[in-house]
């Protein structure tokens, strides 16, 4: 994909799947994400196991895929280590990285102005290092 059709597909997309990687071995989630100025957002349960994971090993492998048939089969994934942005769990405080991406993300997922903060989930930042992707749609 180009660039361009990169960020089209990833700002689309509403789910990826995170692969993180614990002593018990691989481990694979489906999150929300939100595609911004070439960072990826995740936001993630605290007490969930790839939350431990990634605080023992922060590198993570995401993919984001679309289509049914063979032809229509395109995605991307994205590799790097993810950081934590802003209070774990997040409960609002003012962080100045967070405000457009919660903007963002609120109005993609929810229809809403701002984020609702439960005290459950934190931001993970992900400015991969590899980014492979495909179109099989171009294949003709």
């Amino acid at each position: 994909m180009s660039d361009t059709e990169l960020d089209d597909f990833l700002g689309e997309e509403r789910t990826c799947r995170v692969a993180t990687a614990g002593a018990d071995g691989p481990h694979l989630t489906a999150l929300w994400f939100l595609w911004h100025d070439k960072t990826l957002w995740l936001t993630s349960i605290t007490r969930a196991k790839r939350w431990a994971q990634l605080k023992k090993d922060p590198k993570v492998s995401v993919l984001v895929d679309a289509g049914h048939d063979y032809g229509e089969l395109r995605g991307v994934e994205l590799r790097g280590e993810v950081e934590f942005v802003g209070e774990a769990p997040r409960t609002g405080e003012h962080v100045p990285e967070l405000v457009e991406p919660e903007k963002l993300f609120a109005a993609k997922y929810f229809g809403l102005d701002q984020m609702y903060h439960d005290g459950r989930h934190a931001w993970l930042r992900l400015c991969p290092h590899t980014i492979v992707s495909w179109d099989f749609r171009k294949l003709g």
